[in-house]
């Protein structure tokens, strides 16, 4: 897998997943809209951490400079 996410992309992918966590342990988010926010945020982290995304690479995108995907 090449990297294919910015710092920037990555703390943002980061922090959405972050906000989606404490809106679910804050029960200010329930139901349907718990699981599909929560399946976001495990994929944003994931791929927020790792530096890779297979969305990017299907699509040849990169938000790193000077990086051909």
């Amino acid at each position: 897998m090449k990297k294919n996410m910015s710092s920037v992309d990555k703390t943002i992918r980061i922090l959405f997943a972050i906000i989606i966590a404490i809106l679910y342990f804050s029960n200010q988010i329930t139901g349907v809209a718990a699981i599909l926010l929560g399946l976001f945020a495990v994929v944003f982290l994931l791929t927020g951490l790792i530096g890779f995304c297979p969305l990017y690479a299907t699509f040849k995108i990169s938000t790193l400079k000077n990086n051909k995907a």
